[in-house]
């Protein structure tokens, strides 16, 4: 991997990741030095002690611009975008509307490919790597940034999960508090060590792999596997088989494998249902945070907010309103549907 830092106009970081050095990444973003005002503030509900980001900026981010005006494309001739090369491999830069910044951390946008008609499950095996190692230098970088405790990389994909850009991209946030979502992992892995003296991931783990029928797909170093209480009608968990905080901590033989493993599970999604379109998805990554998350393992989480061809799993006032998911489809057959889906 090669990776070269850059500005763009208005004084964000870009930064071009190439899989292999003398790309020529000297193009200058051309438009005026317009830096969007933002303030975001950090809020504790004092009734959950979850926090919450409130970015009114946000309401004026852009929503579904036409092709011909997609800022992650690259620019060109009389179209200037986040992205001033005329081509790239995976680009990462500040996020020009972000829900965190400054004291309250940062966000930041990776782009996947220049196809902005393509998908993440549409890359080789080579740039699938590097979009790995995109994540795995953001997180490095980001976690020794003053205040950062969490760093979270993700994709959202589809108009359905609420995706307002097209273009195949994701997004990093250094989060400068723990995620409620982590923090419910730290109360139960607490928990599991203080009942049982062992690790509740490895276990969680070691379970669906003698299970079976809750596996989707293995390799030599990972497993995908659909989890016993699973919230979303088709949710998989994608876990290393040694347990590791954070994307750093993995060796080499487990960078290579990855990518096969997880383009083959986002090609199943996508022909879960049996449509022309692609189907929506959230894959989130899980990692420890800084401190304080030594029982926590990396694992990425995979789910769809789509339960049969022609129906969506939306947050009803159950999930909405008290956090309790009912769940359409019995893990089991969602994993049998999932391993038939080749």
């Amino acid at each position: 991997m090669h990776r070269t830092v850059t500005e763009l106009a208005d004084g964000r970081e870009l930064i071009y990741y190439d899989s292999a050095p003398g790309r020529d990444r000297r193009a200058r973003d051309r438009r005026p030095p317009d830096r969007v005002e933002s303030a975001p503030e950090l809020r504790r509900d004092p009734a959950t002690g979850d926090w919450v980001a409130i970015a009114a900026h946000r309401q004026s981010r852009t929503h579904h611009p036409p092709a011909d005006s997609c800022p992650l494309c690259p620019s060109r001739e009389g179209r200037e975008s986040e992205i001033p090369a005329a081509d790239y491999e995976v680009a990462v830069f500040e996020n020009r509307f972000p829900s965190l910044s400054g004291p309250t951390g940062r966000c930041e946008v990776v782009c996947f490919t220049p196809d902005h008609d393509s998908g993440f499950a549409d890359l080789t095996q080579e740039r699938a790597r590097l979009v790995l190692d995109a994540w795995t230098d953001r997180t490095s970088e980001l976690s020794a940034r003053p205040g950062v405790v969490q760093v979270y990389c993700f994709e959202n994909r589809g108009a359905e999960i609420g995706v307002t850009l097209p273009h195949p991209h994701g997004q990093v946030y250094a989060f400068t508090a723990v995620a409620p979502r982590t923090a419910k992992h730290l109360a139960a892995a607490a928990a599991h060590r203080a009942a049982t003296g062992r690790n509740l991931f490895e276990d969680l783990l070691a379970e669906a792999r003698a299970a079976g029928e809750r596996v989707v797909l293995a390799g030599e170093h990972w497993t995908a596997f659909v989890p016993y209480a699973a919230r979303w009608p088709y949710e998989v968990h994608l876990y290393p088989h040694r347990r590791v905080p954070d994307l750093t901590r993995l060796t080499e033989a487990e960078r290579a494998e990855f990518p096969r493993l997880y383009l083959d599970l986002l090609r199943r999604f996508d022909r879960l249902f049996g449509l022309p379109a692609p189907t929506p998805y959230v894959a989130a990554w899980h990692q420890a945070p800084l401190t304080g998350g030594d029982e926590l393992a990396l694992h990425l989480e995979l789910f769809t907010v789509r339960r049969t061809a022609d129906k969506l799993k939306y947050l009803a006032g159950t999930e909405s309103g008290m956090e309790a998911f009912m769940n359409d489809v019995a893990p089991e057959t969602a994993a049998l549907r999932l391993r038939e889906a080749r």
